[in-house]
């Protein structure tokens, strides 16, 4: 049985659109406890320092969730910006994220497909990979700098829902790890997280060492 047949009724707006609000908002809340000194910090994912992951973050998150619903590509100075040179880059992350999710908004948006470049992509389904992004990168950030990313049952659903039925892909891109063993019955944003290569634990020790 497949993750689709477990959840028919998460592939339209109705369904989506609220954990896209919550994620939203939430990793909006972390890049505002970001402190500046903290973006040259590592973080668990090789050769990637916290600038780096936020970079990625506030770009796919924000400015490429909005360019998907509006069926445009992202521009090559989106591309190569480094947000976090902006001392107001939280403010301005979360500014752009209302207008992504705005974007959503509109039910008609999600149907159809989204033209990817090298592929296209049901409009629901990428939908659901972005809100994926926004909490997995939401929780590197947050682990990275000693804060907690924190979603509902509903939302952590879809999350692992996501992981588990693109985890080849993300891995053939290097975007996954190999699964971390977690207890079966370990929450479920734990279990999302283990699956896509993070340690849940590792949340518990960044609190430790700020």
């Amino acid at each position: 049985m497949s993750n689709d047949d477990l959840h028919p009724d998460r592939s339209n707006h109705h369904d989506l659109h609220p954990y896209m609000i919550e994620c939203a908002a939430e990793a909006a809340r972390v890049a505002r406890g970001v402190r500046t000194t903290q973006l040259d910090d590592p973080t668990h994912c090789p050769d990637w320092d916290v600038r780096a992951m936020v970079n990625h973050w506030v770009l796919y998150t924000s400015h490429g969730l909005e360019h998907r619903a509006l069926r445009k590509q992202l521009s090559e100075e989106l591309t190569a910006r480094d947000f976090t040179a902006d001392p107001d880059w939280a403010q301005a992350y979360a500014a752009q994220l209302d207008r992504a999710v705005a974007a959503w908004a509109d039910p008609a948006v999600w149907e159809g497909e989204v033209d990817l470049g090298m592929a296209k992509m049901p409009a629901d389904e990428l939908a659901s990979m972005i809100i994926k992004e926004l909490a997995v990168h939401g929780w590197d950030v947050a682990t990275a700098t000693g804060q907690e990313y924190r979603v509902s049952d509903g939302a952590a659903r879809l999350i692992l829902d996501v992981v588990e039925k693109h985890g080849a892909l993300y891995r053939q891109y290097d975007g996954f790890a190999d699964p971390v063993p977690v207890p079966d019955d370990a929450p479920v944003f734990e279990r999302a997280l283990a699956s896509s290569g993070r340690d849940p634990r590792q949340q518990a020790m960044s609190k430790l060492d700020h």
